[in-house]
Formats: structure tokens, sequence, C-alpha cells
């Protein structure tokens, strides 16, 4: 992790629906920047209203960065309803705004994750865009595995992107 030199590292906490519009627009810059490293588009999240946002933050957990009063970096985690897959949780919508690699950010937002993950699940497991080595090596730092292999996962106009599956026991 980098090292904070004159500079405070950054705030890590769950964001709050009051968030929702700094949120909006990291999420929205994420999708829009780096298409195929999400699930979601830029086109359907840009047409929903600010109250949308406040919503998915109500009943979320996301994560967010801050450095210099900026939120820079968003994660999600979820836990399934059902019964039989309440053990496992999933780490999602990592964004880390291109100002901000390289800071240890993204090492302390899924740090956060885990810490919150410890307490409700087994296991926790995430998609990455196959050719995103840095995220990549990113999971794989902290003890994230890799199990499968999702080709043509996603679809963007007429490319397809592969995912690689990763998962990390917490027993």
């Amino acid at each position: 992790m980098a090292e904070y030199i004159n500079k405070a590292p950054p705030e890590i906490r769950r964001l709050s629906p009051s968030d929702a519009a700094a949120y909006r627009d990291l999420r929205l810059a994420g999708l829009k920047t780096h298409p195929e490293a999400f699930g979601a588009s830029w086109e359907e999240e840009a047409a929903h209203p600010l109250v949308w946002f406040e919503d998915r933050l109500r009943r979320n957990v996301i994560f967010g960065g801050r450095q210099a009063a900026a939120l820079t970096g968003i994660v999600g985690f979820h836990v399934p309803d059902g019964a039989k897959q309440r053990h496992k949780g999933m780490l999602w919508g990592m964004f880390i705004q291109s100002e901000a690699r390289g800071t240890g950010l993204g090492s302390l937002l899924v740090a956060r994750v885990l810490e919150h993950a410890r307490q409700t699940v087994e296991e926790v497991r995430l998609s990455v865009v196959a050719t995103n080595t840095a995220a990549i090596r990113l999971y794989e730092s902290v003890g994230f595995e890799r199990y499968g292999l999702e080709q043509r996962a996603l679809k963007i106009g007429n490319d397809y992107h592969d995912e690689l599956l990763m998962a990390l026991s917490l027993r």
C-alpha cells in the first residue's frame, strides 16, 4: 500500500442516502469510462433520478473512500436473501477514480468489505473482467482464488468480455 506522505489516508465508510449525489457521479463515471467492468450500463443508470441512488444506498451495503473530501472509490457488498445462499456474499461495483489508483485506496476498500463480510458470511465471491490485471492482482493479494471463467459474460456492442470468477473463504 502506498504511504501517505504529507496527507491523511483516505477515509473509508459506509455510504448513506445523503451521499447519493457523489455516489451517482462516481458510479456513472465508472460505467462510462470502463463499461466492460460492470454488468450495468451507463445508459440505464444515468436515466435514473437521484432518489433511485438514495434508495440503492439505503438498501445495500456500499462503502466509499474519500480523499481530500472527494469520493474517489466505491465498492458494494451483497448477501442473497435465500436461506440456502446466505452463507456467501458478493463484492460488486468496485471503482477507483484514475487519479486515486495506486494510492492503496482499492486495498482499503476491499479490506473494509472483508471486515464487514466476516460478521455475516462464510465466503466472498466476485467477478472481474479477465483483462483487468491490476484488479486481479489486488484480489489475489488478499487471498481470493480463481474458480472459473465465464466466457462472453458481457456483450458491449459487438464485443464480448470474459469474466474471471473468484472466491475467498473466510473460515
